[in-house]
């Protein structure tokens, strides 16, 4: 079996605690990226999982099988580091065959799989080039190769694409989520960049100051954020999150925003939940789920920046506590400058407490 299973795992530094009472199953054959910004644990906890690093408390197992005290070299997993680890006075097929050969395996097996390797991650051509005359982003293909080639069915992978091109990132992308399959691997993926853990993996854990925020499929923790650090982690640009208060009206129960004006009517969902709430909250909203008009009823701010990126463009609106984007095709225009009315989709909108940044109110079908 190559379920992970994290209980009650606690690692400190002396007295700097890296990570806080961590609990994950991460499924067999699953892959699982464990998403955050620099120095949440997300590393830690993949160290501690290889047998890197020993944890302060809890358990660790692989199936049911308990790691505690288990070296590295005895937990049948794979490793690929953010910097490539590979010999580089030797050549690809030399690099890809050490691990088969340190284990003995037979030539015919080692040449089986040093093709398929490097078929699967387009090597073939290279196979008799020395590393030292490869391009970063052929060198962590090959990293990538030497480790896949051994076949452990828990595979980890450290940032392994933080330094190599964005055109590179792409492909391997997709080379790395049909790697996964063809092997049937239990694999997890670090990583700070959102755009990689929603596009390869099955769920995100995402955390955040050794603390484990959620955990859930992209489109889930893209929809509904469990709080405020992910609401605004998830998505580019994140969610807007603006202060307010609910307040009734001839149309029902709708959120007061001040000099901003007031939403539309809420969702019952959301209205009961906040019927029974005290205190200030948030409205929140993707900027992709609103539209941007001349007039009419809804949010009034000012436009402050336009960017143009490619299909979509970005609008800014508001300032401070108070600002919004909005994502729109290019098709429709916004004028700097300009008075705009921002009317979000009321059905996938999300409510935080302000003091707590947890969600209220349940799941948005966004």
């Amino acid at each position: 079996m190559s379920t992970i299973r994290l209980e009650n795992l606690v690692k400190k530094f002396g007295d700097f605690t890296a990570l806080k009472t961590m609990d994950l199953e991460i499924a067999d054959g699953e892959f699982m990226a464990l998403l955050g910004p620099s120095g949440c644990g997300k590393s830690t906890t993949m160290n501690m999982i290889a047998g890197m690093e020993e944890p302060t408390s809890g358990r660790i197992l692989f199936g049911d099988r308990n790691m505690s005290g288990v070296p590295m070299g005895r937990r049948g997993v794979g490793f690929v580091f953010q910097n490539y680890a590979i010999f580089t006075h030797m050549t690809v097929r030399q690099n890809l065959s050490y691990g088969p050969r340190m284990h003995g395996m037979p030539k015919a097996e080692i040449d089986r799989r040093v093709g398929g390797i490097a078929e699967l991650l387009q090597l073939t051509g290279l196979l008799d080039r020395r590393a030292d005359r490869l391009s970063v982003n052929i060198l962590q293909r090959v990293a990538i190769g030497r480790s896949a080639i051994m076949e452990p069915v828990i595979f980890l992978l450290d940032e392994p694409l933080s330094n190599v091109d964005a055109a590179f990132r792409a492909v391997m992308r997709t080379e790395l989520k049909h790697l996964q399959r063809q092997f049937r691997q239990t694999m997890v993926y670090v990583t700070h960049d959102q755009l990689e853990a929603m596009t390869m993996a099955d769920r995100i854990a995402v955390m955040d100051h050794g603390v484990l925020q959620q955990v859930g499929t992209p489109i889930d923790v893209y929809n509904n954020p469990a709080n405020v650090f992910v609401a605004r982690f998830i998505g580019a640009p994140g969610m807007n999150l603006l202060p307010g208060r609910p307040a009734e009206s001839d149309r029902g129960l709708v959120i007061d925003l001040g000099p901003l004006g007031a939403t539309a009517p809420l969702p019952e969902r959301l209205a009961n939940a906040l019927r029974s709430h005290s205190g200030e909250i948030l409205f929140g909203f993707r900027p992709e789920q609103a539209t941007l008009a001349g007039e009419g009823r809804g949010i009034a701010a000012p436009v402050t920046a336009v960017e143009r990126i490619g299909a979509r463009t970005i609008v800014h609106l508001g300032e401070g506590a108070s600002a919004i984007k909005v994502v729109l095709d290019n098709d429709q225009p916004a004028v700097f400058g300009a008075s705009a009315i921002v009317t979000p989709n009321m059905d996938a909108v999300r409510i935080f407490d302000r003091a707590t940044g947890q969600a209220i109110g349940g799941s948005g079908n966004g």
